[in-house]
């Protein structure tokens, strides 16, 4: 398969699909012209030969000069080779131009897109006609001659047939990649947006909503109103960034946001009223790939659904470090919540469990028997692209 696609490559890449056929057009032609090939071509029938004269060179332009015709009018072309094919055998000819049978036969079930089962059809009939009129003048072919050409004509369109097939095949799966790649890339998208968009503005609600009793307390106010400043312009920033990566100019450093970002993530949400617990064990690896990526992910979805569906309940984060592992643990308390984080477990937790699998690791959120939401994460972490 990959030598076939690299001889494809080189036969797109250099044009020859262009310029073959009608430079094999003009070889043959010329080749007709030569004193000692005259006479040295197909010969059907037992017709005597014959001295080349103007209809010889009709005969000969009619069956090589249409091959520079194939690409564009197939069927045209082949029907151009055929009559001077049988210009050429019912006079006597027999000029090496006749190979352009064959060659215009395959090119027709090559690049003919219409007609191609009727055109087998009328070829056929035509060969029969064909014999009967040179038996007729000639001295005669054997059954087997006449059967053993008619299956070199067969074989050249069938080896024209299966190469289109082939090119369908081939543009087929170009085409399905490429829309496996269009939709890879959406999905991948709206994960992201989803990841940004909904902690940033869930902790925004949640604190609005709370700045709307602190109208009393102008000092806890204005530190309300701060947090949500700040956390507008995280969501802005992290906007930015989801735009860089989009952006193909965009450069190859390091943007990711790093594991050690989840100490700004749990003190947002504890300043949005979230009682946070953040623990750490471990050392961060030199080289974690996208783990460090997908584990801060966790955290934030699981960081963002205590927020809606359980805020003002412990939560509990663990961040683990392991030989090429990192785990993550985001624990909430709490009787009643399992059922709120089941509401939004679609698209953000469905999204998670797919990131870690890719990377090969193991993901699982559910409710816990004494009550509250566990969402738990293994990724590993050994320098995966």
């Amino acid at each position: 398969m990959t030598t076939r696609r690299r001889l494809t490559g080189l036969w797109r890449r250099f044009g020859a699909e262009a310029w073959l056929l009608p430079l094999l057009g003009a070889a043959l032609s010329v080749a007709s012209l030569v004193p000692s090939l005259q006479g040295e071509g197909t010969m059907l029938g037992g017709v005597p030969d014959r001295p080349f004269d103007a209809l010889a060179l009709v005969a000969i332009g009619l069956q090589g000069l249409p091959l520079a015709l194939c690409r564009r009018w197939p069927i045209a072309a082949l029907a151009l080779v055929a009559l001077g094919f049988v210009v050429d055998q019912l006079l006597g000819y027999h000029t090496v131009a006749g190979t352009a049978l064959p060659l215009a036969l395959g090119a027709a079930a090559f690049y003919a897109e219409r007609h191609r089962r009727a055109t087998a059809a009328v070829g056929t009939v035509g060969y029969v006609v064909l014999a009967l009129a040179l038996s007729q003048v000639g001295a005669g072919e054997s059954i087997a001659g006449w059967i053993a050409f008619y299956g070199a004509l067969a074989l050249s369109w069938g080896v024209g047939a299966w190469l289109r097939a082939v090119r369908i095949a081939d543009a087929e799966r170009r085409r399905r990649v490429a829309e496996e790649t269009r939709t890879a890339e959406r999905t991948r998208i709206a994960r992201e947006l989803h990841d940004v968009v909904t902690h940033h503005v869930t902790a925004m609600v949640v604190q609005a909503e709370a700045a709307r009793y602190l109208t009393a307390a102008p000092e806890r106010l204005d530190q309300t109103l701060d947090a949500i400043t700040d956390t507008g312009r995280r969501a802005v920033t992290d906007l930015r960034h989801l735009l860089d990566l989009l952006n193909p100019d965009h450069g190859t450093g390091a943007r990711t946001p790093p594991v050690g970002r989840v100490l700004t993530l749990v003190e947002q949400t504890r300043r949005s009223g979230q009682p946070v617990e953040f623990t750490e064990e471990g050392t961060p690896a030199a080289s974690t790939g996208s783990a460090d990526l997908v584990a801060f992910r966790i955290v934030q979805e699981g960081l963002t659904n205590a927020l809606k569906y359980a805020h003002g309940a412990r939560t509990s984060v663990r961040l683990r470090h392991g030989e090429g592992e990192i785990t993550v643990e985001v624990e909430t308390d709490g009787e009643g919540t399992a059922p709120g984080f089941a509401e939004g477990s679609g698209r953000g937790l469905a999204g998670l469990r797919e990131r870690v699998e890719v990377l090969g690791g193991e993901f699982s959120a559910g409710p816990r028997a004494e009550g509250g939401f566990l969402v738990r994460g293994r990724i590993p972490a050994k320098g995966a692209a």
